[in-house]
Order: structure tokens, then C-alpha cells, then sequence
């Protein structure tokens, strides 16, 4: 009891991306794979730090609604469901037509239809509205690491991106495709001029300062 108060403490006083990671992380279900849970952890991360300088909420930073989230943190971080419960709000989340093509479009490629599946379809799909590299606004360390988790909740989408397109671009033209519209006039990709802008290094730094002892996950 003494462990869970401290926990939610620390929650309630974590602003850093790093310091919400840790909370969560140290929170975590011991039932849940590690690599799933650094994921989740790192978007609610994110999500968590932006709330608390005023940037939207929790919420609204995942794309969840409130019970969808609810059902997470209990799930995944059961000791402090609770205190992200109160962080959270009860805000409504408005999707608007160009995030639910990209939801279907994952829900659609999805390898599974549980509860994390959804999570995530709605979590990528919300944050793809920011204005980073993918993997940074998952909170993700490298490119890498959003690869694999494509390839392990998105294993059909994955095999489609053989060309190993950013995968921004690579879910908007899917969802161009879906609705009958033409995003590129270049015949194959090597000849367009915006090959690189698709197909170019997604070099940069996490958006989280990865602390020494946080725990190392497949890239």
C-alpha cells in the first residue's frame, strides 16, 4: 500500500517525458510483454508531458476515449490506474475524418483485435497529427523500434511497406489509395522527384531523453 502511495505521488509530480516513462514503466504489469509496454509507456509519456504544460490533454493526446483509456491503465498499469485516471480528464475526443481513415486503414492491416490492437490503432492514428518523424511522436528511441511494432500489431501493413516508406507517408497513401485518390503521378517511386522527402533518412532524437537504466527493448 505504502509502495502504490508513493507511485501515485510520483505521478502526480512527474513533468519531464523521461519522468512519465519511468513512472509507467516501473508501474507496468509484469503479465505484459516488455516491448509493448515500452510503447504504450513512451505515447502516454508524451502524451502525460503535454498535458501538463498545457498542451491538450492526456486524451487528447492519445486519441482514446475515456473508458478505452481506463481499460488500459488498469490493464497495463494496474497500481497507478487511479492517478492516470485523474490525469486524464473526462475531455471528449473528437476524430475528425482524416484520422478515422487512418484508423481504418489500421484496424483493417491490424494482426489482432484485442484490447492493445485497438489502443494502438487509435494512439498511431492520433499521433500522426503531430508534426514529427512517427517514432519520435510515439515517444519511440529510433525508427527501428516503430518498425517492429508495425511488424508485430501490423504484420499485413508491414509486408505492404516493402520499400520501406516513412510511415506517415506510407499510412496517408494507403488512405489515398482507400478513397480513390491519386497521392503521386510519378509511375514507381524512383522516378519521382519526392523520393527522398518518402524515402530519406528519419534521422533526428527521441522526443525522450532516454535515461542509462532504462530498459533496452528489440530494434
Amino acid at each position: 500500500m505504502r509502495r502504490r502511495k508513493q507511485r501515485q505521488r510520483e505521478g502526480s509530480t512527474a513533468m519531464k517525458p523521461e519522468d512519465a516513462y519511468r513512472w509507467l514503466i516501473n508501474a507496468a504489469a509484469a503479465s505484459y510483454d516488455a516491448f509493448d509496454i515500452h510503447v504504450v509507456s513512451a505515447i502516454l509519456a508524451l502524451a502525460l508531458a503535454d498535458a501538463r504544460i498545457g498542451n491538450g490533454t492526456i486524451l487528447e493526446g492519445t486519441g482514446l476515449d475515456k473508458s478505452s483509456f481506463s481499460n488500459l491503465a488498469i490493464d497495463m498499469f494496474p497500481d497507478i490506474h487511479a492517478a492516470l485516471d485523474i490525469e486524464a480528464g473526462d475531455a471528449e475526443v473528437v476524430v475528425d475524418d482524416e484520422e478515422q481513415s487512418i484508423r481504418d486503414i489500421l484496424t483493417m492491416f491490424a494482426s489482432g483485435a484485442g484490447p492493445l490492437e485497438r489502443s494502438l490503432v487509435a494512439m498511431i492514428a492520433r499521433r500522426c497529427k503531430w508534426p514529427h518523424h512517427l517514432w519520435q511522436d510515439l515517444g519511440l528511441r529510433n525508427r527501428g523500434e516503430l518498425s517492429t511494432l508495425m511488424k508485430r500489431h501490423f504484420s499485413r501493413l508491414a509486408d505492404r511497406n516493402r520499400q520501406d516508406m516513412k510511415w506517415k507517408k506510407f499510412l496517408y497513401r494507403m488512405v489515398c489509395g482507400s478513397e480513390g485518390f491519386v497521392l503521386c503521378t510519378a509511375p514507381v517511386c524512383s522516378e519521382c522527384d519526392d523520393f527522398k522527402i518518402c524515402f530519406g533518412a528519419e534521422d533526428g532524437e527521441s522526443r525522450l531523453a532516454w535515461a542509462r537504466n532504462a530498459p533496452a527493448t528489440a530494434a
